[in-house]
C-alpha cells in the first residue's frame, strides 16, 4: 500500500506538470506534447502561490488545483472507467455524484503532497509528429530524482466536442492507476451488494 500511495502522489504530480496553462500559444493549442511540456511553470505558481501560509489556505489552494486539472483531465470519462461494469447500472446523477467526488478525492489527497514539490526533473521522452486525423497519443515523462527514475506514459484523447486534448488515464512504474482505481470500485460494490450510492459515499482516492 505504501507503495501504491507513493505511485499516486507521484501520479497527481505528473498529472498537473502534463496539463497545459490556462493561456497557449495558438501554434500549441492542438500538441499534446507541448500540453505536457508547458505545464511545470503553471504548477510551480500555483504551489509557490499557497506554499507559504498553508495549510490555513487549503480549501483555495484545492480550488486552484481543481482549476487547472478539470480543463485538461477528462474526469468524467475516467470516473465512468473506474466504475466498471457498474456504470451501465448507475444512474445519469450517481455517475455525476461520482465524477466530481472522484476528481474532488483525488485533488484534495495528493495535492497535499504536491506542496513539498521538490527537485525533481520532468523530462518528455517521446514527442513526435501528429499523424492526421489522429484523435489518440500515448505521451511519455520521466520524473527523475534522487531516489530513481520513474517513467510515466499518458493516454491522451482529442475532444470531440471541444476539440481539446484531455488525459485519460496514466501508467506509471507499469502500475495502471486507472484499473487500480476500477478494482477499488468494483470490490466495495461486490461488498455492498450492488449498492452503487454506498460506494459513492465511502469513496476514498487513499484506499
Amino acid at each position: 500500500m505504501k507503495s501504491l500511495k507513493m505511485s499516486l502522489a507521484l501520479l497527481l504530480m505528473g498529472l498537473v506538470s502534463s496539463l497545459a496553462p490556462v493561456v497557449l500559444a495558438d501554434s500549441d493549442a492542438g500538441d499534446p506534447y507541448s500540453q505536457i511540456e508547458q505545464v511545470t511553470a503553471d504548477l510551480l505558481t500555483v504551489i509557490n502561490s499557497y506554499s507559504e501560509e498553508y495549510p490555513a489556505n487549503e480549501q483555495s489552494y484545492f480550488a486552484a488545483l481543481s482549476q487547472l486539472l478539470q480543463e485538461h483531465v477528462d474526469f468524467t470519462y475516467i470516473a465512468r472507467q473506474v466504475m466498471g461494469p457498474y456504470k451501465t447500472q448507475a444512474t445519469p446523477q450517481q455517475r455525476q455524484l461520482f465524477a466530481t467526488k472522484f476528481r474532488d478525492g483525488l485533488i484534495e489527497t495528493y495535492g497535499r503532497g504536491l506542496i513539498d514539490y521538490g527537485d525533481e526533473e520532468i523530462v518528455l521522452v517521446n514527442r513526435s509528429d501528429l499523424k492526421a486525423g489522429q484523435r489518440k497519443v500515448s505521451v511519455k515523462q520521466e520524473i527523475r530524482s534522487g531516489g530513481g527514475v520513474f517513467p510515466m506514459e499518458y493516454s491522451m484523447a482529442l475532444s470531440k466536442r471541444t476539440g481539446k486534448w484531455k488525459a485519460i488515464n496514466v501508467v506509471i512504474n507499469g502500475i495502471n492507476m486507472r484499473n487500480i482505481f476500477r478494482s477499488q470500485f468494483v470490490n466495495a460494490a461486490q461488498k455492498s451488494g450492488g449498492d452503487i450510492d454506498s460506494v459513492i459515499a465511502g469513496w476514498s482516492a487513499e484506499s
